[in-house]
């Protein structure tokens, strides 16, 4: 079987975010020989061992493409949604599972909807911490996807979020 990313390659790992593949290795684990995709997260320089059978089970996905961005700014510049009155911890429960899926598009959601909630009144800490993951999973992936700094990224989500 033919490996599906290449050593040096940028990928996103679901709730981790952008990472490396710094090397492909095969160990062996209970007699029976498998390949394995050394990935270092960029952010936290911590690696992690993915099977490259278990690739499509863990979300593991290559950076957005240009089509994808164009969708992604869609969602963060649409402004007009209805955010759920329900209770904080139960939108909470939710963001975190939009976050773990690894869609692009489901986190810009999570941060587009904290972005309006903030607007209208004081986000928990939990929320303020999750509004930071989303917009930390975000930056990276779209600076890595355009070929802008980070710095950059930042300054177009401040000018879209500012009312």
């Amino acid at each position: 079987m033919a490996d599906v990313f290449k050593v040096g390659e940028k990928v996103v790992y679901p709730a981790h975010g952008v990472g490396v593949i710094e090397s492909i290795q095969s160990k062996t684990i209970s007699g029976t020989a498998k390949k394995f995709y050394m990935l270092r997260i960029l952010d936290s320089d911590m690696t992690i061992m993915i099977p490259t059978e278990n690739v499509g089970s863990v979300g593991l996905r290559r950076i957005i493409g240009r089509d994808m961005v164009a969708k992604v700014y869609k969602i963060l510049r649409d402004k007009k949604v209805e955010i759920d009155q329900q209770t904080w911890n139960r939108r909470y429960r939710e963001y975190t599972e939009k976050i773990k899926t690894g869609s692009v598009l489901e986190i810009a959601k999570v941060l587009r909807d904290l972005f309006v909630l903030k607007g209208d009144k004081e986000l928990s800490f939990g929320e303020r911490k999750m509004l930071d993951t989303a917009r930390n999973l975000l930056v990276k992936e779209l600076a890595i996807a355009k070929s802008h700094s980070e710095d950059k990224i930042m300054e177009e989500l401040k000018t879209i979020f500012a009312h």
